[in-house]
C-alpha cells in the first residue's frame, strides 16, 4: 500500500502494532548494515534506502537511485534489495543462501515478501544491506544505464 507519509516516524506511527514491530526491526537490521553514504527516507510510499541526488546526479529517470526499500503491503510486508535484482551472480547466491535457511522463499524481482517477523532470514538481509557501497552501486547503475542506451540504437 502506498503511504503519503512524508517522514518515517509518521510511516511508521500509521502502522498497526503487529506490523509496526516488523518493520521496525527490519529497518533496524538495514541501519545497522547500510554502508556510508546512503540516506534513509520517505520515497516512493516506502522507507527508502537511496544515493542522493547530489552525490550521483545523473539516474535515467532523474530520481534517486534507489538501493533499498521497506514497505508494509496489503497482503505483506516487503523488503526490497535492489542489490538482488541488478546483480544476477549475488540474486542467485541470495537465493542458496536464503533457502538454506528453512525459512520460506517469497521473492519477487528485488523484494523480499514475509507476513510475519519470523518469516524473514534477518541476518542475511543485513548480509544483503553490506553488499555494494555507493560508489560500486553507482557503477553498477551506470553499467545498466549504458547497456539501456546501446539497446535503443
Amino acid at each position: 500500500m502506498h503511504s503519503d507519509a512524508k517522514t518515517v516516524d509518521q510511516y511508521l506511527g500509521a502502522l498497526p502494532d503487529d506490523r509496526r514491530d516488523a518493520i521496525e526491526t527490519v529497518r533496524q537490521v538495514i541501519l545497522d548494515n547500510l554502508p556510508e553514504g546512503y540516506e534513509e527516507v520517505m520515497n516512493w510510499g516506502m522507507v527508502t534506502y537511496q544515493i542522493p541526488l547530489e552525490t550521483y546526479p545523473d539516474t535515467y529517470n532523474k530520481q534517486p537511485l534507489m538501493y533499498a526499500a521497506l514497505a508494509s503491503q496489503k497482503n505483506h510486508m516487503a523488503v526490497y534489495l535492489m542489490c538482488t535484482y541488478t546483480d544476477e551472480d549475488y540474486r542467485k547466491e541470495f537465493e542458496i543462501a536464503y533457502r538454506a535457511t528453512g525459512k520460506r522463499y517469497n521473492v519477487g524481482k528485488s523484494c523480499v515478501r514475509f507476513r510475519k517477523l519470523d518469516d524473514l532470514p534477518l541476518e542475511l538481509i543485513g548480509d544483503a544491506i553490506t553488499r555494494f557501497s555507493v560508489d560500486k552501486f553507482i557503477a553498477i547503475a551506470k553499467a545498466a544505464d549504458s547497456h539501456r542506451k546501446s539497446r535503443k540504437r
